[in-house]
């Protein structure tokens, strides 16, 4: 048995790891693009701000670690073709040698790319000038570059997880941000009123913020002027312009699908592979794994959700069955978090716009609650947004805000667990969750914000 998987990150490399785990005999080969196998993506913006000090410490594990465990990495090496009928992928290396790998099964897990928005002058500016996208170490090193000439102000385009923090890992090394976003609010994976909570905070820290904001091109800055690149674009139907040293535009990714689709593999969400449960394509003995792939979400079905705790259980599902099984990928809620400086934002399954357009009757109710009993020092509220179905009760989804301190994230996995298992919102009251005063309260906050829920569930609808 020869698995061949394509891709360093969390998919390909997770389908490497369990083929061997489960066939120790089986020949496992990872076709990766570059000379970084395994790394966190997800960490970069913490090497940038300087927390993490090593970039090698951001490799989930180092490349003797994951040849220890019997697979073959071939590093700087491109995937140019499949061969279905013949069973064979043609690869080139960095130096331009060809070759023909043949396999028994293939898991294609080739990731995302960075989405380039229509900016004038981004094709013709590159790091070089200080213009950067940021989606891999090539990336990252890249910027470090363009950092270590000291540059006093940053321009970041794009408000969503990578841009707000860098916005934070930007300013903790003492750089200027301005951070620009086309949409009403920062942070559009909440709602408005919570992505309010994120603006504020970005702003006391000092970085500027600009919603509303369509950039229109980038280019050079002319002779004697305070910073070499220039940034226009359009407010509220009026142009602006922003001075900056750096420019990083972070607008989100979309699936490299180019490969699979060249050897016929069909197509989904928004240019994805598409997989079924069990992470098979159409094409024989291929399946697809991770931000390349369509993703099966618990509420709504077929759907596109490029994220690293997804991209690693679905590498484990497409290698468990290219070796032969029938496990099933259990499925996504959208499951989120982010930092941003000292706060911390959450959500799991649906927002109440999303619910509507999937065919529910939602219902969503705000509230605020203590993150542990108020009379012990420290406490702090969490702002929630509970979502559930009106006429059954079910719970469909949950959105918080909070300090650092107030476990937005554990909360927000309880949530995520009872929108696994199916739960209602009253059903989320009745679990026995943990109790002290200095970290909760009899009801956590969570259930006090699932009760506000049912209230209003049975109050008079108005109108």
């Amino acid at each position: 048995m020869h698995l061949v998987a394509i891709g360093g990150s969390d998919a390909g490399i997770s389908a490497a790891l369990r083929a061997r785990e489960l066939d120790p005999g089986a020949e496992v080969s990872v076709v990766v693009a570059d000379a970084f196998p395994n790394f966190s993506i997800c960490g970069i913006p913490y090497y940038v701000s300087g927390e993490v000090q090593d970039w090698r410490s951001l490799a989930h594990r180092t490349r003797a670690e994951l040849e220890a465990t019997g697979m073959t990495l071939l590093l700087d090496t491109l995937a140019t073709e499949v061969d279905v009928g013949g069973r064979e992928l043609l690869v080139r290396s960095a130096a331009g040698r060809e070759e023909r790998l043949p396999f028994d099964a293939l898991v294609v897990g080739t990731g995302a790319v960075p989405v380039r928005p229509p900016i004038a002058g981004l094709e013709s500016l590159g790091p070089e000038d200080g213009v950067h996208l940021l989606h891999s170490m090539g990336d990252t090193f890249e910027l470090m570059r363009s950092l270590a000439k000291g540059p006093r102000r940053a321009l970041i385009v794009g408000a969503g997880y990578i841009g707000l923090e860098m916005a934070e890992g930007l300013s903790a090394r003492g750089i200027e941000v301005v951070q620009l976003e086309q949409l009403g609010e920062v942070l559009p994976t909440v709602d408005p009123e919570l992505g309010a909570l994120v603006h504020a905070e970005l702003e006391s820290h000092g970085v500027t913020v600009r919603c509303g904001t369509t950039v229109r091109a980038v280019r050079r800055a002319g002779t004697g002027a305070p910073s070499p690149l220039q940034v226009d674009g359009e407010c509220a139907g009026e142009p602006v312009s922003y001075a900056a040293d750096v420019v990083l535009v972070v607008v989100g990714a979309r699936p490299d699908s180019a490969l699979a689709a060249a050897a016929g593999a069909t197509l989904g969400t928004r240019g994805a592979i598409a997989v079924d449960r069990l992470m098979r394509t159409n094409l024989p003995a291929v399946f697809a794994a991770g931000d390349c792939a369509t993703t099966y979400h618990r509420l709504l079905g077929d759907s596109y959700l490029p994220l690293g705790t997804t991209a690693h259980k679905q590498g484990r599902v497409a290698a468990e069955n290219a070796l032969g099984g029938t496990r099933e990928f259990a499925g996504s809620l959208g499951t989120q978090v982010v930092k941003v400086f000292d706060l911390v934002a959450a959500r799991t399954g649906l927002r109440d716009h999303e619910a509507r357009a999937a065919g529910f009757e939602p219902l969503t109710v705000a509230s605020e609650a203590d993150d542990h009993k108020a009379y012990y020092p420290a406490s702090r509220k969490i702002s929630l947004r509970v979502t559930g179905e009106r006429g059954s009760g079910r719970l469909l989804g949950l959105q918080l805000v909070g300090h650092r301190e107030t476990a937005v994230a554990k909360r927000v996995d309880v949530a995520a667990a009872a929108l696994f298992h199916e739960m209602s919102v009253e059903g989320l009251s009745d679990l026995d969750l943990s109790y002290t005063p200095p970290l909760g309260s009899p009801w956590d906050a969570v259930q006090s914000a699932t009760q506000a829920w049912s209230r209003a569930r049975r109050a008079p609808r108005q109108g």
